[in-house]
């Protein structure tokens, strides 16, 4: 591409990338993000400064925040898969799309597969129960909702993608993670002090007693799981029956799954103070306590004062 047409070229959106990144991936090797990002920029004839371009109040640029959505989205629907961490791969099922003739991927497109569906569902779950089709937000929302509405959905997807990776890590990573989220919410003293006290479970996950409050004047009974299954009934009273095995009145039963109706209802009614923890709430803690996370954008939201202008 000459220079002339590279100056010209503009930073594509992420529905745009989406069928180039897929064909990149087409020959079912492992391709690391940052040379995919290379690749795509050179077909796309972007130049370094198009490249450098940052988003609005943030250290990432506009052109890796796109690449990363685009796989987000591919990754959703079950066309790309994320093996070693920063290396994305085509699916069997990415491989079939691309054996018909595509002009283009976007959002319509994706929604013919299950998996997305599914995700955009489960995202759509936790909006207010009076939100509206987009195009009716768009334009009925003030621009401090719309803002409001936009962290709300950018949050929802990192709390699924932590617990995504939590799920597909390592057993003794969930241990780990357990320990440096208690500590960070205040729990256990020090990291070294909560990872005595809680020790491997042997069936993925941890078990103990940790300290509620840095003299030790009273402990709390963690359990946690990384499960699949939901939590029932059984195993919480398993649970509470080791905490007062354990002289403790007060527990916690994490689980990187979700818990089940009648076990959130035995947990209410019991004398014992006993709180279950999904896996959608441990990743909104970890993104409360910034762990596991890294801030990208900050923006201050300003009014004008009234009472300066009304002193004129």
């Amino acid at each position: 591409m000459t220079d002339s047409q590279s100056d010209t070229a503009t930073v594509p959106d992420y529905e745009s990338i989406m069928l180039p990144m897929l064909k990149l991936a087409g020959d079912k090797q492992e391709h690391a993000t940052r040379d995919a990002r290379s690749q795509l920029a050179d077909e796309f004839g972007l130049a370094p400064q198009q490249i450098k371009e940052p988003l609005p109040n943030s250290p990432q640029t506009k052109w890796v925040n796109r690449v990363n959505w685009a796989s987000t989205y591919l990754r959703k629907a079950g066309l790309l898969q994320e093996g070693k961490r920063g290396v994305v791969q085509i699916t069997e099922q990415g491989s079939a799309v691309l054996q018909n003739p595509l002009e283009k991927i976007d959002i319509a497109f994706l929604n013919q597969f299950e998996s997305f569906r599914a995700w955009r569902a489960k995202k759509n779950k936790k909006k207010q129960p009076d939100v509206k089709p987009d195009e009716e937000v768009t334009a009925q929302q003030t621009p401090e909702e719309l803002m409001d509405s936009a962290y709300q959905e950018l949050r929802q997807e990192v709390a699924q993608d932590i617990l995504e990776r939590i799920t597909s890590a390592p057993p003794d990573f969930f241990e780990k993670l357990v320990v440096e989220l208690l500590v960070s919410m205040g729990y256990g003293g020090s990291e070294e002090d909560a990872g005595e006290a809680l020790g491997a479970s042997g069936d993925g996950g941890v078990d103990g007693l940790i300290k509620q409050d840095r003299l030790g004047l009273d402990v709390l009974y963690v359990q946690a799981k990384r499960w699949e299954k939901n939590v029932g009934e059984p195993e919480i009273r398993d649970f509470v029956g080791a905490l007062v095995g354990k002289a403790a009145s007060k527990g916690v039963f994490l689980t990187t799954s979700d818990s089940t109706a009648s076990a959130r209802a035995y947990a209410e009614k019991i004398p014992q103070n006993v709180v279950l923890l999904d896996g959608e709430k441990i990743a909104d803690y970890m993104i409360e306590c910034d762990l596991g996370v890294t801030p990208i954008s900050k923006y201050e939201l300003k009014r004008v004062d009234t009472d300066y202008f009304d002193e004129a």
